[in-house]
């Protein structure tokens, strides 16, 4: 089973549980504001806000929540002006992690980084040393216990949909950045309902781990998930044969 894969399971289990205190939510609503702030709040000229957007909706989020969000970005109403930062790393057994966070306050941010990866067996790494090894890609995560992957093949397949794998009780299917929600609504149409869609970074190359080195690894992942200011991280190891 492939480490990364794994990951992508246990991120999924964890937003299902982290929607219902809304921790979700404030991701999302930061991510589309300063996408509105970027390119302004109209989604049919901003793909930014249009992916943000539409991820929101996959969440359940209401339609007044994201209308404000999208407000306090394009200035009609007062909010907390973020800052994008992304953060290239090296976490156990050499694996590659990417942190991409939205802060108010940079200093704080960087000092929390630092210190968790420090005291979890990683450290930060020089611009570039690992962003060569990703790409970004059309994710959407559909519930393996209520679906089929030959369900999900059949639905998606004429819209853009890629390739399907199944981790644990998760089917994540894969598309291109500019199909996603175009296979999204493929599945919809033909009674499959995805738990989320989003444009993700998925890795070219992979750095293997023993079952030791995987569970450190993850560890320090779950930590940065939980941190407040983190929006996404994207990692690149898969389990050596025992």
């Amino acid at each position: 089973m492939s480490g990364h894969n794994k990951w992508s399971s246990i991120k999924h289990k964890k937003q299902k549980a982290d929607a219902a205190r809304g921790k979700i939510f404030s991701r999302l609503v930061k991510e589309i504001s300063v996408a509105a702030r970027e390119g302004g709040g109209d989604v049919e000229t901003n793909v930014r806000l249009r992916v943000a957007v539409e991820t929101a909706k996959s969440q359940n989020m209401p339609s007044d929540n994201i209308e404000r969000a999208v407000k306090r970005g394009t200035g009609d109403l007062e909010g907390i002006n973020y800052e994008e930062i992304t953060y290239e790393a090296y976490g156990p057994g050499g694996v590659a992690i990417i942190i991409e966070v939205l802060t108010d306050n940079k200093n704080r941010t960087a000092a929390e980084v630092r210190h968790l990866l420090s005291k979890h067996g990683g450290h930060l790494g020089s611009r570039n040393s690992v962003a060569y090894m990703f790409n970004r890609v059309g994710k959407i995560v559909i519930d393996g216990t209520r679906y089929t992957e030959d369900q999900v093949l059949e639905a998606g397949l004429e819209a853009g949909l890629e390739d399907v794998q199944k981790v644990d009780e998760v089917i994540i299917a894969s598309t291109s950045p500019s199909d996603v929600f175009e296979v999204k609504n493929a599945l919809v149409e033909m009674g499959v309902i995805p738990d989320s869609a989003e444009v993700t970074k998925e890795p070219e190359i992979y750095i293997g781990l023993n079952a030791r080195e995987a569970d450190k690894a993850l560890e320090l992942l779950e930590i940065l998930e939980d941190s407040d200011d983190v929006q996404a991280i994207h990692t690149n190891f898969e389990m050596q044969d025992e």
